[in-house]
């Protein structure tokens, strides 16, 4: 449990007050202070992924922990960065977008985790989360790279929306096999309407190929009697020439 990596996890969660504090110590002094010690949070959540795989010290305490972590510090940061106006109120959009996916997939993770279904983490997701933090890191600092981290928290809010709608969506597949489990007639009926739709639309194809092929030989026939029409009309024609 007080291994290296998860050492660094907890490292994240204890910070949080000191960088919180900035929004009533409004002195350039702590406000730097806050965005170096929210940068050297962010990097630790890279390092102790890579130190409990490559000292084989993986634990559930950290599978656990890690990502409870990771949301505490940019939930903390996001609150700090609007309590202090640090962004134009458009910019608020990303910041509840970010908010509202992480309350969306912790809501998802507890109802998986009564029925033991494990939700685990996508790349997609991990590359959301360097963008968050990148993008904190860059708004907290200010001066000229607070545009660039405004650009990047946008990036990150889609991210953020994408991702939210991947696990939801894995969620209502769960659910959706679980209530045809439970209505197994149901289940029947709905694969016996797919065979039906299935058999009507072969039906259709039919036909109309069937339908092509009469309007063919009708154009044909059609054309053949104009054929003999004009013949016999040239023969009489003829005739009276004659």
């Amino acid at each position: 449990m007080y291994s290296l990596p998860n050492l660094l996890t907890i490292s994240r969660i204890v910070v949080i007050p000191v960088i919180f504090l900035s929004i009533y110590i409004h002195t350039a002094v702590w406000s730097m202070l806050a965005a170096v010690l929210f940068i050297i949070a962010s990097i630790t959540d890279y390092f102790d992924g890579y130190l409990a795989r490559s000292r084989n010290e993986t634990s559930a305490f950290g599978r656990l922990l890690d990502p409870i972590a990771d949301k505490l510090l940019v939930a903390s940061a996001l609150i700090v960065i609007l309590a202090d106006n640090m962004v134009h109120p458009i910019n608020f959009i990303p910041v509840i977008v970010i908010l509202c996916r992480e309350i969306l997939v912790s809501g998802l993770r507890e109802f998986l985790a009564e029925v033991h279904v494990g939700m685990p983490v996508t790349r997609l997701a991990k590359w959301k989360t360097g963008f968050q933090m990148t993008a904190l890191s860059m708004i907290l600092v200010g001066y000229m790279f607070h545009d660039l981290g405004v650009i990047l928290l946008w990036v990150a809010a889609v991210l953020t929306f994408v991702t939210g709608y991947q696990y939801f969506q894995k969620s209502l597949d769960y659910v959706k096999s679980i209530e045809a489990e439970k209505n197994p007639k149901l289940a029947d009926v709905k694969e016996a309407v797919a065979e039906i739709e299935a058999v009507v639309n072969k039906a259709k194809k039919v036909v109309a190929k069937t339908g092509k092929k009469i309007a063919k030989k009708r154009a044909a026939t059609k054309v053949a009697k104009k054929a003999a029409k004009a013949k016999k009309s040239a023969k009489k024609e003829a005739k009276i020439a004659k």
